[in-house]
């Protein structure tokens, strides 16, 4: 399996942290002041962070790759820091890769003699509460492997939930907002007249399907623009085309709708790596919504 995989030279990395927050899976931390890949399973390989590091330590390498195995990954990771394996496995807990975790943990155990670090203190940093080993190792509730979501990414985790009841009112037909077409952003002119002197909405592709009032709440009077930080390719073309909609279209305000999971904030980072770019200023404001449809934050930024 070929795969594109974050590598970081420690003798370059400065531990500036530069990189951390453009890692959208959280694969990366800094532990011990050098960047550390505490989530081989998590990278999904994008290069976000590659060019945040003005050390030029983190690189992007494509190899072959066996499927992810966390015995393998333990045994690498028990070389490095006791706060590296810390948080490797704080991070599989977080994401619900439990399956993972108790591989992890069993590891550690099966191979307490050759290893330097004192197991019973990591057990304990990872539960985080009383009586942790026996909770670990006895009360972990372990997922079927094949449950993990995908990949490990919290944006494509397995969920399944209840809508809301239905209710025996007549349908009403709402009509749709929408002004104009195109609305991908690799598809849309910049120049094109309808985004001149607009209020632009450049929404995350997943947020009209959660958001029920997508449309009269925050689609009426906009124009509309929609991308997918992850899965999108050439996104430096989506920070030319935003740059572009400011200094060309001169639009008036900017909304940027994004998904809570960590991979859709690439989105805003975008939006305002375009708008650094432009030599004209406007207001941006970031609106959150949750998987469950509700408005979780909005901000001007």
């Amino acid at each position: 399996m070929l795969r594109e995989i974050v590598k970081i030279d420690e003798e370059k990395c400065n531990g500036c942290g530069l990189c951390v927050p453009n890692c959208h899976e959280g694969a990366l931390q800094i532990i011990d002041g050098k960047a550390v890949l505490i989530s081989d399973l998590l990278c999904d390989g994008l290069g976000a962070c590659v060019g945040h590091c003005p050390e030029d330590a983190i690189t992007i390498e494509k190899r072959e790759a066996e499927a992810y195995d966390e015995v393998k990954v333990m045994a690498d990771m028990v070389t490095k820091t006791q706060n590296v394996v810390i948080a490797h496995l704080k991070h599989l807990k977080d994401h619900n890769e439990t399956a993972y975790l108790k591989q992890g943990i069993k590891y550690l155990h099966d191979n307490k003699k050759g290893i330097k670090f004192n197991i019973d203190e990591i057990v304990e940093a990872v539960e985080g509460n009383n009586n942790k080993k026996q909770n670990m190792e006895q009360n972990l509730h372990i997922a079927p492997m094949h449950e993990h979501g995908g990949g490990g990414c919290p944006g494509s985790r397995t969920m399944a939930f209840s809508g809301p009841a239905e209710t025996q009112a007549p349908s009403v037909i709402q009509p749709s907002q929408l002004s104009h077409w195109p609305i991908q952003l690799h598809l849309i002119h910049p120049g094109a007249s309808h985004f001149v002197k607009s209020d632009l909405l450049i929404a995350a592709d997943c947020t009209a399907f959660s958001l029920g009032n997508f449309h009269t709440d925050f689609l009426k009077g906009r124009k509309l623009v929609i991308a997918c930080p992850k899965l999108d390719s050439n996104k430096d073309v989506y920070i030319e085309k935003v740059s572009r909609l400011i200094d060309e279209s001169q639009v008036n305000t900017i909304t940027v709708m994004i998904m809570e999971v960590p991979c859709c904030g690439g989105l805003l980072q975008i939006v305002q790596a375009g708008a650094s770019r432009a030599k004209r200023k406007v207001p941006v404001k970031a609106v959150t919504i949750g998987i469950r449809g509700e408005v979780l934050q909005e901000e001007w930024v």
